[in-house]
């Protein structure tokens, strides 16, 4: 399931085709993606209008286009965006094209677990509108992650880093990231925190949306000092203390953290191996 900063990154693909014309729309109809909308509606309400920008939040994109076209587009577990050729020929998984001048832009879904959907009006949609705030963004407030973490006292932090209600596009490198840098242990509860552990975890959940954000490009090339780079190779060694990182399923999830920078509550630390070589 991509994640927020894949999604961003996502968006950015049809950035091309903004201010230029839509001069038709081609479909596969009975696709999964179009459930609970009538496809035939896109072509007359797209077809003449302009791209003219989008956005992302959590795991959705919205792309705005002139006449007060809103299209909505969720990637699921294997959805993509793409800007082909104006004489492309669409293949079995293009289910949502369109056709500019220049370029065609196309949503691919081999799966069909992604999803479009068509608003028409001068304001945001409402399902839009009642997405949770980016993380990014002044309205996620650390009241508003402690009053979460309050409700949810016994639930794992990995688990809760995974709630789309409150962490809307994180999932699970993300997840890991934040709390092997707030130097949290995946396991522990909520409820277990500290002042100070709430604070700090506040603050790096922000960090690493944003970072992620400003780093990511096509060859997902983040930093060595980050965990990413490490939780993916078999007896990887954490990048802040050079101890072997550990992996276990926490909250149905598959997990890696370090367990000398996120010690388990009262268990002893124990001393990095020697480095190889």
């Amino acid at each position: 399931m991509p994640e927020l900063a894949e999604v961003e990154l996502t968006r950015r693909v049809w950035d091309i085709g903004r201010g230029a014309r839509i001069s038709r729309v081609e479909l596969h109809p009975r696709c999964r993606i179009f459930r609970g909308l009538d496809p035939e509606t896109l072509g007359p309400a797209l077809t003449g209008t302009r791209l003219e920008s989008s956005e992302a939040r959590g795991k959705q994109m919205l792309f705005r286009f002139s006449g007060n076209a809103w299209v909505g587009i969720h990637l699921g577990m294997a959805g993509s965006l793409h800007v082909e050729s104006a004489k492309f020929v669409p293949g079995k998984h293009d289910h949502f094209v369109l056709r500019q001048p220049k370029r065609t832009l196309v949503f691919r879904d081999v799966r069909h677990f992604g999803r479009v959907l068509l608003h028409l009006g001068s304001e945001p949609p409402a399902w839009w509108q009642a997405l949770p705030p980016e993380l990014t963004s002044p309205a996620f407030t650390k009241r508003l992650l402690e009053d979460f973490l309050t409700r949810r006292a016994r639930a794992p932090l990995k688990a809760i880093l995974l709630m789309q209600e409150r962490f809307p596009g994180v999932g699970n490198w993300m997840a890991d990231e934040i709390l092997w840098r707030a130097r949290l242990p995946p396991a522990s509860t909520a409820g277990g925190l500290s002042a100070l552990e709430r604070t700090r975890l506040w603050k790096d959940v922000r960090w690493v949306c944003r970072e992620s954000f400003r780093k990511i490009d096509p060859d997902w090339s983040y930093p060595d000092s980050w965990l990413f780079q490490h939780r993916w190779k078999p007896g990887g060694d954490c990048p802040r203390c050079g101890l072997a990182l550990e992996r276990a399923t926490i909250g149905g999830r598959t997990t890696c953290w370090c367990p000398k920078c996120q010690p388990a509550r009262g268990v002893p630390q124990r001393s990095p191996r020697k480095a190889k070589g």
